[in-house]
């Protein structure tokens, strides 16, 4: 029974040196590989293999024509946009505003979650083929490092930071419409999963007390369902290596 325990003992050990001497690199290797091809499909230059910054055009309407907006996205920026919606006051009544070339309007989360894998590339990158792992919780720890910013860029176009209506009202890109909108009401563009959303905000004073409402408009963006698959399949291997690494309880002996 003793020899027994002591060949699992021993079998345990060569296959956990062999993790760490080729699989945890065959796994780096392969993830990185995943992460460039997720940065290929950024309309922004995240990636010097990438296209850098690309020009879509999109049309996004609410229900009953309530509001109506014709965008061109250029990279992380809303470059041209027409924007028409119904006010809730007097619904026969139309505002419409625009954007143009020379003001544009910035999606801060494209720049955002670019920015968070290409710290995750950075990475892998910082990992030298060659390097000979001494002990699991080191490799836990790249883990770790990949598997935060790999979530931080895949939650900044699935979460889009919720604002107050005030701070709405006087952020910057309220200033890249022309005309100006009155004071009670603003507008929002953002990204949220696969999807470009206008949202218009209005003010009413209903007996007395403030109340906004607010209506939206979306459209699906190819290239940010395909993003959001990548950095999935990035985390999902993250994870199975770190549970592969934590079934092992031992270090490699020094």
């Amino acid at each position: 029974m003793e020899d027994t325990e002591v060949e699992e003992i021993k079998n345990l050990q060569t296959e956990f040196e062999w993790v760490m001497r080729d699989e945890v690199h065959a796994i780096l290797k392969k993830l990185r590989e995943i992460l460039v091809e997720c940065a290929r499909r950024f309309p922004v230059p995240c990636f010097p293999d990438n296209e850098g910054k690309r020009t879509e055009k999109f049309v996004l309407m609410a229900a009953q024509d309530q509001l109506k907006c014709s965008v061109t996205l250029t990279g992380d920026s809303i470059t041209q946009a027409d924007i028409s919606y119904k006010l809730k006051r007097a619904s026969s009544q139309v505002q419409r505003t625009s954007i143009t070339p020379d003001a544009p309007w910035k999606l801060q989360q494209v720049q955002d979650a670019a920015n968070h894998l290409q710290q995750a590339i950075n990475h892998i990158d910082n990992v030298d083929g060659n390097y000979a792992f001494k002990s699991r919780e080191e490799v836990l720890q790249i883990i770790g490092e990949l598997i935060g910013a790999l979530q931080r860029g895949r939650t900044s176009l699935i979460i889009p930071k919720k604002k107050a209506i005030d701070e709405l009202m006087k952020g910057r890109n309220m200033k890249s419409l022309t005309p100006n909108l009155p004071e009670d009401q603003a507008i929002s563009f953002f990204l949220q999963c696969h999807k470009l959303i206008v949202a218009v905000y209005q003010l009413l004073n209903v007996q007395g007390t403030m109340k906004m409402e607010a209506t939206q408009a979306e459209c699906s963006v190819g290239w940010l369902n395909e993003v959001l698959v990548l950095f999935t399949v990035g985390l999902t291997l993250c994870q199975q290596l770190k549970d592969k690494i934590n079934a092992f309880k031992m270090d490699v002996s020094s």
